[in-house]
């Protein structure tokens, strides 16, 4: 019989040269030399939060259409100018930021700084490449809104959130059918300033010669953005089980979601940890009970989501119609378990070193290094926190991983949401506790 050795010290990551520098215009500048492949990533995160109802299909237009026309590219011209650098340039845009992100040939960065200014500084938004973008939007977010997850997604988030802009992000196709090329400029205009931006470049570059260039390429970029005035997030009140009716569904969509700690939080680790024991992997207990021990589901999921304003433990999971309350039934089993009960030291160790590990494979690449930095640089965090992290995980002991399990997994804090067929599983569900419905 063959024993699988034990796993070995993770080990130290190779400290990497960065340089930072806070341009005049407030666009903040992180480059980091990484080298191996002559490839640079580039990511561009431009804050982009609004409590304007119509802001989100505006926004989500606007992040489609950005790369359709700029300066003296159209949409063609500037899909070749990229490619001719051996690279990509994508725009996307969420509840809190507006992302660009793009790579090229180390040789080839110069010119792809001058092509992310132009689309900065010179936008044009072509009539006709906006209502195409509108035509494609408004079919997208028909398809998403036809699927269960979606529904269910979204009903978790205004169970959560109210009215909040958060509980808001994916767009509503009327609004996207009637946003107008003019209300993109001024958009634009408005919030895609270099204030409060953050740029980072990741790749066998020198930091210094960078930044450099970096200022020179986006000199023209300037302008405070418009304030937003977003309320704060509003802490989770749960309430009866709420059961959203898709008559027919052959399937259930079961949704939980409450707060969590943000990455900058002392205790953070020990909660990181205890999502993974809970549900966060594959071996977790969530899964060994509902996809090995009951075969409801091919594999039910439990994250930590991080928003500038706040963040959130979310779980997921599909499952059969005729299981629905069973699958619920011993997820709030598991749920009470965790809370109630000490976690193991093996358990601990288990996913402690699965943390590390993932955490290490996420930044081994530049490109993933260079999206682990943006998202990190909205909590002014950065690579200290990266290299630092394993050591707050090594630290955790089982007992702290025991008491985050007990503050945020205990199911009475938890707000829970059902999509499924309700003429067939809102009975066997009431048996559980209270229930309301969406009619």
């Amino acid at each position: 019989m063959s024993v699988v050795p034990a796993l070995t010290a993770p080990r130290k990551a190779k400290r990497l040269s960065v340089d930072e520098r806070v341009l005049g215009t407030g666009l903040r500048v992180i480059v980091v030399r990484k080298p191996g492949v002559p490839l640079v990533e580039v990511r561009l995160r431009v804050p982009f939060q609004s409590a304007r109802p119509a802001d989100p299909a505006r926004a989500a237009v606007l992040s489609d259409a950005m790369l359709t026309g700029a300066g003296q590219f159209d949409r063609s011209d500037l899909a070749a100018a990229v490619q001719g650098l051996g690279g990509d340039l994508s725009v996307g845009v969420d509840a809190d930021r507006l992302m660009i992100g793009g790579n090229a040939l180390a040789t080839s960065l110069p010119q792809l700084f001058d092509l992310i200014a132009t689309v900065l500084t010179e936008p044009t938004y072509p009539s006709a490449e906006v209502a195409t973008e509108r035509e494609r939007l408004v079919e997208k977010l028909t398809i998403a809104r036809s699927r269960a997850g979606v529904i269910a997604g979204e009903a978790l988030a205004h169970r959560m959130w109210g009215e909040h802009p958060y509980a808001h992000d994916l767009p509503q196709a009327r609004d996207v059918a009637a946003t107008t090329p003019a209300q993109l400029r001024k958009l634009h205009a408005d919030r895609v300033r270099p204030e409060g931006a953050v740029l980072v470049v990741v790749g066998d570059v020198s930091p210094a010669r960078v930044l450099d260039r970096m200022e020179s390429a986006l000199s023209g970029w300037a302008g405070a953005a418009a304030r937003a005035r977003v309320p704060g997030l509003p802490e989770p009140v749960p309430a009866p089980l709420l059961v959203v009716d898709r008559p027919g569904s052959v399937q259930s969509s079961i949704r939980l979601g409450g707060s969590a700690l943000g990455r900058d939080h002392e205790r953070y680790p020990a909660l990181q940890l205890a999502n993974l024991i809970f549900g966060g992997y594959f071996s977790s207990r969530w899964t060994e009970n509902l996809r090995e021990d009951k075969g409801y589901t091919y594999g039910p999921h439990s994250r930590i989501e991080h928003a500038v304003l706040g963040s959130t433990l979310l779980l997921d999971v599909e499952v059969a119609t005729e299981v629905t309350a069973p699958a619920l039934l011993e997820t709030r089993y598991e749920l009470g378990k965790i809370a109630s009960l000490p976690v193991t030291e093996a358990e601990v160790d288990a996913v402690r070193q699965y943390a590390i590990g993932t955490l290490a494979l996420s930044t081994a690449t530049q490109a993933g290094l260079a999206s682990t930095l943006a998202a990190l640089a909205a909590f002014d965090l950065g690579l200290d926190w990266i290299a630092e992290h394993p050591k707050r995980l090594g630290a955790v002991t089982v007992d702290e991983v025991s008491a985050a399990a007990m503050e945020f997994f205990a199911p009475a804090r938890l707000v829970e949401v059902v999509v499924g067929d309700a003429a067939t599983i809102t009975e066997p569900l009431a048996v559980l506790g209270p229930v309301t419905t969406d009619a």
